[in-house]
């Protein structure tokens, strides 16, 4: 007859070990084995020291959790949409947050999600499920959702891309979002995307649940104009600004549109900063790259093409083709050296001392190589992981390039941790204060104040 096992507090068992690593059981038996953990083997299974899981948990950048669920601590339970590596979700569980579904529609995504969270909900098309139906996987009634969160595909809203706007059939996926807000009904939601939804207009003709928008919405800013008038008719007090992931402790330079909105209470401040690029207002300065990486073992990579070696070798960390020697510049950049633009993303190499810049979905195009301050390879997906602020047992699913393109389009740890930091806060009535005059980004007039014209 099997005994249930008395686990003193001292040590913890694979599942709980699991949860508070973020990682799946089978990593922690592979970890446990490879005497990572320090434990014992109890017939099939492991105790774990505690000591020694909450000791990996800081070495890897991980946030050891209670073993017990954030919902009995009132934690906001989230479900997530267009979830990716789950980037978003990892911050805000950081934060006391806990997500109980996800969703996307890479079958790579899926699986990477399956990989370190085996008993979360996961579904595909957004467009295939009714909100009900999410609600029903979720284990959820109507009501009980605290935020809804997620970053609805960019690809119609990118400033690199062709600016059609909400009548790209792309851009449709971001209105069945807020049509699946409007009906879940949470206490918050929570929308991710790139700068150019800044500045987005509506196309004429476009429609939304088979009437067409305004014209009202067809000029600069209609697209975010539009997505708050929305749930603002729908109930919600909407907030949203543009911020660098440096600015909350990310070694990024990454900028993202974040858009908040609550039924409850009032307006939700703008989030408030943790670090400054110069240490203004007395916070520690932006990460860097060599902070990011230290420690790091293995790497996996991609290689750049034997060509472009040549030109590497002549650079030092934190230059790119314009620090390569006058006389071969124009033949290291070929056609493109008579282009216009900074084309700041040639032969670059990420600087030891500084946030990496932006990561991209591949490190070796042309256009926006990332290449390691010394070495002769582009930056390898450990880095990228580590970049992105990810545990460093976060499995993900497929070939290199998935594993870098997923890693790529993630949203930082840190970001996802000041925004469910916020949440919180607003959740237990803490009194918020934005930072007057704050660089939350590299640019101006970005935020709710500005685009909508609100009191500040």
């Amino acid at each position: 007859m099997n005994e249930t096992l008395a686990v003193p507090d001292s040590l913890m068992d694979v599942e709980r070990a699991a949860v508070a690593l973020r990682v799946t059981p089978q990593r922690v038996r592979s970890l446990a084995r490879a005497g990572v953990l320090a434990g014992r083997q109890v017939g099939r299974t492991w105790l774990l020291e505690a000591g020694s899981v909450k000791q990996h948990a800081a070495e890897t950048g991980v946030l050891v959790q209670p073993s017990t669920s954030a919902l009995d601590d009132g934690g906001l339970k989230v479900m997530s949409f267009f979830s990716g590596a789950m980037g978003l979700d990892l911050g805000m569980e950081r934060a006391g947050l806990e997500t109980v579904f996800a969703s996307d529609v890479d079958a790579w995504c899926r699986a990477s999600i399956h990989a370190n969270r085996p008993q979360m909900p996961v579904i595909g098309d957004v467009w295939k499920y009714s909100p009900a139906e999410m609600l029903e996987l979720a284990g959820l009634r109507e009501g009980e959702v605290d935020v809804i969160a997620g970053g609805p595909p960019c690809q119609a809203f990118s400033t690199a891309g062709r600016r059609k706007g909400v009548a790209d059939v792309r851009g449709n996926v971001f209105l069945r979002y807020l049509d699946i807000l409007r009906e879940i009904k949470p206490r918050y939601f929570v929308i991710e995307n790139v700068r150019g939804l800044l500045s987005m207009a509506v196309s004429p003709g476009s429609k939304h649940n088979d009437e067409e928008i305004p014209a009202e919405y067809h000029s600069h800013a209609g697209v975010i104009r539009y997505v708050c008038a929305v749930m603002e008719r729908a109930g919600y007090k909407v907030s949203f600004n543009l911020y660098n992931a440096a600015n909350y402790g990310a070694p990024q330079k990454r900028e993202r549109v974040v858009i908040l909105g609550t039924r409850e209470g009032s307006r939700i401040a703008h989030l408030r900063p943790t670090h400054a690029e110069s240490g203004q207002l007395g916070l520690p300065q932006w990460r860097t790259f060599r902070d990011a990486v230290d420690g790091l073992g293995a790497h996996d990579h991609l290689d750049f093409p034997a060509s472009r070696l040549k030109y590497y070798r002549m650079l030092k960390d934190g230059q790119y083709w314009k620090d390569l020697p006058k006389n071969v510049q124009r033949e290291a950049m070929g056609r493109a050296f008579d282009s216009g633009g900074g084309r700041t993303g040639f032969f670059r190499r990420v600087a030891w001392d500084l946030p990496s810049p932006t990561l991209v979905t591949s490190p070796t195009m042309p256009a926006t190589d990332l290449a390691h301050p010394e070495e002769l390879r582009p930056l390898s997906v450990q880095e990228y992981g580590r970049l992105q602020e990810f545990p460093d047992g976060w499995e993900l699913a497929g070939p290199i390039k998935e594993k870098y393109r997923q890693l790529g389009n993630a949203v930082p740890l840190s970001l996802g941790e000041a925004i469910g930091r916020t949440l919180i806060a607003h959740s237990v009535g803490e009194s918020l204060e934005e930072i007057a005059d704050f660089p939350y980004s590299r640019y101006r007039n970005t935020s709710d104040h500005d685009l909508l014209d609100r009191p500040r």
